[in-house]
C-alpha cells in the first residue's frame, strides 16, 4: 500500500501597507510589474491592496522554509521599490473596506456580481496549506478525520482582533467575515470520493459554481492537485509561524495515513461539534478553551494542543524531520499568538498605528529588514503643525488615543 508523498505548499496572503499612513494601499499592479513577479508565483486577490504568493510543492519543511522566506524577502524588497511595504495579518487593525479598490480581473469582478457587498467586504488575509495525498479515497478519508484538529490550528494562527478601527473581542475576526460566503466553514462528513464528486457535479449542473475552486471549505479537496488544502487560518505573521502550521498540518496527515495502513483511523465527529470548538477558537484564540469530545470536557486550549503534539504526532515527527517545526507551537503558547501581542502593543500604546509598525516589523523577522514609515511622534507632530482647516493623512485621528472598547 503506497503511502501519500506529503509535499507541502503554502499560500500567503499579504496586506500592502503605505508605510506613513500605515494604511492599506492599492500598490498590487505596482508589485507585479516589478521584477520580482517573474521571481515568484504572485496573484491578486480581490482588492488591489492585496498581494497572494505561493510556493511550489516541497518535498520537505526545510525546503517550503528557504522558499517561503525567499517569497516574503521578493515582496518585501518589490513593495519597498514603489514607497510601500508589506504586512501579515488576517485583518487591517483601522483600514476601512469601503474605501477599498477591487481587483478589475474577471474572476473577481464575477466574484463580485455574484455575492456583492459581501465580496467587497472580503477584506481578509488567510494562510493556504496543501499536503500532497495522491489517492483521492485517502484524501476523503484524510479530511474527515483531520477536520477535529482545525481549531486547534486556529487557535495557534489567529492575527485578527481588529477591525474597521475596533477592538472585535474576537481573535480571528477574519473567520467571521469569511463565514458570510456561502459553501465555506467545516465540511460536513463525506462518504467516499464519490460522494464529493457527485456534490461538485450537482452544484456546476445547477450553474451555482463552475468547479470545486468555489467550494472554500477549511479544509477540502483542491480541484486540481492531488493535495488536501486547509484554509482555516489567519495568515500568520512571523515565517517561523507559518512554518509551523505547515509543518503540524503534514504530521497530521502523516499520522492519519500511519493510521490507515495499520487497519485504523481517528474518530470521526460531527460537524457541529467541531464548529463548537471552531467558535472557541475564534472568539478566544489561545487564551480560551476547547472541547475534548471524548471526554466530553473543556480544557485550555494550550493542554490540547501540547496533547494533540505529545501524543498523537510524536511518532511521526522524527520520520519527517520536524519535531524542532512543530514545537514551536510551545513557543507561541508561551509568548503569545499574533492576535494575542497585537492587544498587548494597542494596551500598551493606545495607538492602532503602533499595531501595524508591530505586525510590519513581525512580518520580515529572520526574512530582512522591515520597511518603516517615520516614528509615530514626528509624525503626530507634523500634524498637530498643520492648518485645522488643511487636510490631515487618511485614517489618522481616528487611530490614535481612541477609546476602542
Amino acid at each position: 500500500m503506497k503511502g501519500p508523498t506529503l509535499t507541502v505548499g503554502i499560500e500567503e496572503e499579504y496586506q500592502i501597507i503605505d508605510p506613513v499612513t500605515r494604511d492599506l494601499s492599492p500598490g498590487f499592479d505596482a508589485l507585479v510589474t516589478s521584477a520580482f513577479a517573474t521571481e515568484a508565483d504572485v496573484k491578486a486577490e480581490l482588492h488591489q491592496c492585496q498581494v497572494e504568493i505561493g510556493t511550489k510543492p516541497c518535498a520537505t519543511i526545510a525546503e517550503l522554509r528557504t522558499e517561503l522566506v525567499k517569497l516574503r524577502r521578493l515582496t518585501i524588497k518589490a513593495a519597498g521599490e514603489h514607497g510601500l511595504t508589506i504586512a501579515s495579518a488576517g485583518t487591517h487593525p483601522f483600514s476601512n473596506w469601503m474605501n477599498m479598490e477591487m481587483t478589475p480581473k474577471e474572476r473577481y469582478l464575477g466574484v463580485k456580481m455574484e455575492l456583492q457587498d459581501l465580496a467587497h467586504r472580503l477584506l481578509i488575509f488567510g494562510t493556504h496549506v496543501h499536503v500532497g495525498i495522491e489517492d483521492p479515497e485517502f484524501r476523503i478519508d484524510c479530511l474527515n478525520a483531520a477536520r477535529y484538529i482545525l481549531p486547534h490550528i486556529l487557535c495557534l494562527s489567529t492575527s485578527s482582533p481588529f477591525w474597521f478601527g475596533r477592538n472585535t473581542g474576537l481573535h480571528s475576526y477574519r473567520s467571521i467575515v469569511f463565514k458570510n460566503f456561502p459553501r465555506t466553514g467545516v465540511p460536513r462528513i463525506l462518504n467516499g470520493w464519490s460522494d464529493y464528486a457527485d456534490l461538485v457535479d450537482t452544484l456546476v449542473k445547477t450553474h451555482s459554481i463552475p468547479d470545486g475552486s468555489k467550494i472554500w471549505w477549511d479544509v477540502r479537496p483542491h480541484h486540481l492537485y492531488p493535495t488536501l488544502e486547509f484554509r482555516c487560518c489567519d495568515v500568520n505573521t512571523k515565517v517561523d509561524e507559518a512554518v509551523c502550521i505547515a509543518a503540524m498540518l503534514q504530521a497530521v496527515v502523516a499520522k492519519m495515513w500511519k493510521l490507515r495502513r495499520d487497519n485504523m483511523t481517528f474518530r470521526v465527529y460531527a460537524a457541529d461539534l467541531i464548529e463548537e470548538n471552531k467558535w472557541r477558537a475564534v472568539r478566544y484564540g489561545m487564551g480560551g478553551k476547547l472541547i475534548d469530545f471524548g471526554k466530553k470536557e473543556e480544557l485550555p486550549t494550550s493542554v490540547l494542543i501540547r496533547e494533540l503534539i505529545e501524543w498523537f504526532l510524536d511518532d511521526v515527527l522524527d520520520e519527517l524531520g520536524t519535531r524542532k517545526e512543530v514545537e514551536y507551537a510551545f513557543k507561541i503558547m508561551e509568548e503569545g499568538s499574533s492576535a494575542q501581542r497585537q492587544l498587548a502593543t494597542y494596551a500598551r500604546t493606545g495607538d492602532l498605528r503602533a499595531v501595524v509598525d508591530q505586525l510590519i516589523r513581525e512580518t520580515a523577522e529572520g526574512v530582512c529588514d522591515p520597511v518603516l514609515g517615520p516614528p509615530l511622534d514626528s509624525l503626530d507632530q507634523a500634524i498637530s503643525a498643520q492648518p485645522s482647516t488643511g487636510p490631515t493623512p487618511t485614517g489618522m485621528p481616528a487611530v490614535r488615543g481612541q477609546s476602542i472598547p
